[in-house]
């Protein structure tokens, strides 16, 4: 039986549900009359402008924005700042997405936000009642947004920090005015919405920076670097650039599959307009692999930034947050004997890091991958670059979200790729089963390929344990 708190809580992830949601959508819309910043405006003002009492890093890029917003949030918690931080997706709860200090939202406080925001929501319904097709009602991730810029405000956190969900430029976190702007990466993901260059996706991205609004980058390669370069001047923006003023040494550790460890890292920036250089040597990093040294590399920049508008982030701070910070489903090891990682990674550039930190920093074979991915990705691509780091794959499907790719077209693509010996698997459920038959304690299983599968594929273990009574490593 539920008791009132409870119904209320199951109401208001409800009435979240009920709306259009184009992270599991089949066909992601994108353009001005799907994704319309006048839309949340409308939505935060009858909020009373919440975001407007906030002091806000907001974060976009292809990859990495998610540990990058992580990082920053997780430094200044250390240095002794309520911090607010909003990420998508989540991987069990809606309440993950607006985290304090590292603590996801509680599920009481989340109804008692919704019960002060439906109502908005609901008069803005009333008031497009016309319109057969919904483009001027808030769609989940707006409601989610402003349950966390409310959420923030009322709880008088000291500094926000919002990762973009899609793009930049037509993002519903983007009616901010932050602090600093950060974008992290630039490489090919849903090209579909934000264009098929590197150039275009770049000015999607770049659509976050605001005029003398100050922007830190971590963007390679010189086609996009050009367009971040571009918006940065034509908006009067300081940008500072990772391996032009900013620049990372990383040590990757060894060895994963027997203990824990931190990757380690010094970080170098030169002085800008008259600031002293910073640098830390043999910093402590919970995350592995270069590319989120390249992250935190983007995080300590975007601080520099924080420290120059007043906020004081003492080295201590730096070393405890970037050592302690939580990350789930980023080269997460969830159990050891045998190792099984967990990880996200879900186009080309991802599948890329993760077969480069497989290759550094563990050392267990054979190795068995489980993967599922979504629609709209560049599915040969990522087999590609996966397949040969692997002895056997195991194909599957996630079902939380219409977007997952059948498991048979997977395989298919895969026999054009590769001989890897294959198999094929409805669920999560059946795909660890499979992989339990197949693994020996000395055997390495991955698990990639999105966040709607790591997931999925975590529930299936814990019910697994649970029905045998083993909770050992998970």
């Amino acid at each position: 039986m539920q008791i009132p708190g409870q119904l209320e809580e199951s109401a208001a992830i409800e009435f979240l549900t009920s709306r259009i949601d184009y992270e599991r959508s089949l066909s992601v819309a994108y353009g001005q009359r799907d994704f319309r910043l006048d839309r949340m405006r409308d939505l935060l003002a009858r909020l009373g402008n919440p975001h407007d009492e906030l002091k806000i890093v907001h974060v976009a890029g292809t990859k990495g924005k998610g540990s990058t917003a992580a990082m920053i949030a997780a430094v200044l918690t250390a240095a002794g700042y309520r911090t607010g931080l909003y990420s998508s997706p989540h991987l069990d709860r809606v309440e993950e997405r607006l985290a304090i200090d590292g603590q996801s939202c509680p599920p009481a406080e989340l109804a008692e936000l919704m019960a002060l925001v439906r109502p908005v929501v609901e008069a803005m319904d009333a008031e497009c009642a016309g319109d057969e097709l919904g483009a001027s009602r808030p769609t989940y991730f707006e409601i989610v947004t402003a349950l966390a810029l409310l959420r923030f405000a009322r709880q008088q956190v000291d500094a926000a920090v919002l990762e973009v969900g899609m793009g930049g430029r037509l993002d519903s976190t983007n009616v901010c005015q932050p602090l600093v702007s950060v974008i992290t990466s630039i490489s090919f993901d849903h090209t579909q919405q934000l264009g098929t260059t590197l150039a275009a996706i770049a000015g999607e991205k770049a659509g976050i920076i605001k005029p003398a609004v100050p922007v830190v980058s971590g963007v390679l390669g010189e086609e996009p670097r050009a367009v971040i370069v571009e918006v940065a001047r034509a908006n009067g923006c300081r940008l500072v650039e990772l391996d032009h003023d900013f620049s990372f040494d990383y040590r990757p550790p060894l060895n994963l599959e027997r203990a824990p460890a931190w990757a380690e890292f010094d970080f170098r920036q030169r002085g800008l307009n008259g600031c002293a250089t910073e640098s830390y040597a043999g910093l402590r990093l919970a995350l592995v692999g270069r590319h989120q040294a390249a992250n935190a590399a983007v995080a300590l920049a975007a601080l520099a930034e924080l420290r120059r508008t007043g906020f004081a982030i003492e080295e201590t701070a730096v070393r405890r947050g970037l050592s302690e910070v939580y990350w789930p489903a980023r080269l997460e090891v969830i159990r050891r004997a045998p190792t099984v990682v967990l990880d996200a990674a879900h186009n080309v550039a991802s599948a890329e890091a993760l077969v480069q930190v497989l290759s550094e920093s563990f050392s267990a074979t054979p190795r068995l991958l489980i993967f599922a991915t979504t629609r709209d990705k560049n599915l040969r691509g990522m087999l590609e670059v996966l397949l040969p780091a692997f002895d056997e794959v195991i194909f599957t499907r996630y079902f939380s979200n219409p977007r997952g790719v059948p498991q048979e077209d997977l395989a298919a693509i895969a026999r054009e790729v590769s001989q890897i010996k294959q198999h094929v698997c409805i669920d999560a459920a059946a795909a660890w089963q499979v992989a339990m038959q197949r693994m020996t304690p000395q055997h390495l299983v991955c698990i990639a390929g999105s966040f709607f599968i790591a997931t999925e594929m975590r529930a299936a273990m814990n019910a697994v344990s649970v029905s045998s009574g083993n909770t050992a490593g998970m």
